[in-house]
């Protein structure tokens, strides 16, 4: 009883986060990843896409497309429909549309680790291959999401092939931007231009990020009391952990995760843990 109360009186003030109680409508569409797997970067491009007249920044990017692990019951409830909603859940049968963000994990690793340091939610003498044996064994502070593979794997394994699941690999995104995001404005029935393609992806780069991140009053509800000497922006490259993650970590994450990683094209490189053999390719080409 005393616990419905609290439910209640967070939900009047505003002070609970939606996350897994989020009212769905018939009509939502979700952009959900794993943390730190280029969700932002994605939530910029189509808030772009889908409002080119718009200046975009982090101060203004919730009313566009809001992050239900952020915001309250209440705020999301009066977002006026159809909405497109940032999400790191776990599979949820009631998306009824969604974009999904596969990033390889040794490199979401590393941007976790120094994301955990920009919000104080590890110490700095923490190495890396200690916070990634949390990382891999789910022991982060994003626990209730899942892990990369399960978090992952729910959602290929649930939805892959259907018309209204759409997965990207941040890879993709990077090499070739203007094709993957050309799929996203097919995939919603979007007509999109090239010149709309080109604007939304100038307003979307990692520079013009970071210069509405250090802009004053850029610091939201994703960057505000964090430290300033991390950006909250990556770097926005592919394959770093190759000369910044240890053999024992880049182990540690193959060995947990190696088959969904092949099935998504990720090539393993510890030579002793097998390939498997006769598995589905769920990347798109």
């Amino acid at each position: 009883m005393i616990y419905g109360i609290k439910t209640i009186a967070r939900y009047a003030l505003g002070t609970d986060v939606a996350g897994r109680a989020l009212a769905v409508r018939p009509d939502d569409t979700f952009i959900v990843s794993y943390p730190r797997s280029g969700n932002t970067w994605m939530r910029f491009l189509m808030a772009n896409l889908l409002h080119p007249s718009e200046s975009i920044t982090f101060a203004n990017v919730e009313q566009f497309i809001p992050d239900a692990e952020a915001q309250s019951s209440r705020y999301m409830k009066r977002q006026r429909g159809p909405r497109v909603i940032k999400s790191h859940q776990y599979f949820d049968h009631r998306y009824p549309i969604v974009i999904y963000v596969v990033r390889d994990p040794r490199d979401v690793a590393l941007s976790y680790y120094d994301f955990a340091r920009k919000y104080r939610h590890l110490e700095d003498q923490v190495s890396r291959e200690v916070f990634i044996g949390d990382f891999v064994h789910g022991r982060l502070n994003s626990a209730s999401w899942g892990t990369w593979g399960e978090n992952v794997g729910s959602w290929t394994a649930a939805r892959q092939g259907q018309p209204s699941f759409l997965l990207l690999r941040y890879e993709d995104l990077i090499a070739k931007t203007e094709f993957e995001l050309a799929r996203v404005a097919r995939f919603l029935n979007v007509a999109a231009s090239a010149d709309v393609l080109r604007h939304s992806i100038d307003r979307s780069s990692v520079e013009h990020m970071r210069k509405l991140e250090q802009h004053p009053g850029g610091a939201t509800i994703a960057t505000k009391n964090a430290r300033a000497d991390i950006p909250f922006v990556g770097t926005a490259t592919v394959g770093r952990w190759r000369a910044q993650l240890t053999q024992r970590s880049v182990r540690e994450i193959e060995e947990a995760w190696g088959p969904l990683m092949t099935q998504l094209g990720y090539e393993l490189v510890s030579k002793s843990i097998p390939e498997p053999a006769g598995l589905k390719v769920l990347v798109n080409s």
